[in-house]
């Protein structure tokens, strides 16, 4: 890939990257320093890069990595006990997940609750219903299997349920 081909996919996909990295690190700071890492990371691979996979999968890739190197150095403490998620009790949150999400303050709780995610399930999470990538992309992204990626979306959804639940059940909402 040439330095025009590498500048014209920074352009294109710079809001992407940044908006993957903002929600793995919820800091902007972060996220700035995370999408520069990955870039450089990306623009020092180019030419591996062969055109197997789609742009958006290799860059995701290397950004969640990024991500991902930047959380492990800081290696902040578990916020999270660990759950038994068969046990959890999954609640029908009426009315429908779009008239909630444009709640300024459930948006706030959620992302408060993705950031407090194990990184893996975060990943997941992020990838899958955020950046809205298919199931088959946000696995090659992450290198694992479908059902390994389907399972770890499934536990990450699941302890996001359970961390919501008493905030959309209040009376107040």
């Amino acid at each position: 890939m040439d330095d025009e081909t590498f500048s014209s996919i920074v352009e294109q996909y710079t809001n992407y990257a940044y908006n993957i990295a903002y929600r793995m690190m919820n800091n902007p700071a972060d996220a700035d320093d995370v999408v520069q890492d990955a870039f450089l990371s990306a623009y020092r691979a180019r030419d591996r890069f062969r055109g197997d996979a789609q742009v958006t999968t290799w860059l995701y890739r290397i950004v969640v990595n990024a991500a991902l190197q930047k959380i492990r150095k800081e290696r902040k403490p578990q916020r999270m006990a660990a759950t038994n998620v068969e046990d959890v009790e999954i609640v029908d949150w009426s009315p429908g997940p779009e008239a909630q999400t444009l709640n300024d303050e459930l948006r706030e709780k959620l992302e408060e609750a993705i950031a407090e995610l194990p990184e893996d399930l975060r990943t997941a999470v992020v990838l899958r219903d955020v950046q809205q990538l298919t199931t088959e992309e946000a696995a090659s992204t992450v290198g694992v299997s479908v059902p390994a990626f389907k399972a770890r979306l499934h536990r990450g959804r699941v302890i996001l349920r359970e961390q919501l639940n008493a905030y959309v059940t209040s009376p107040k909402h």
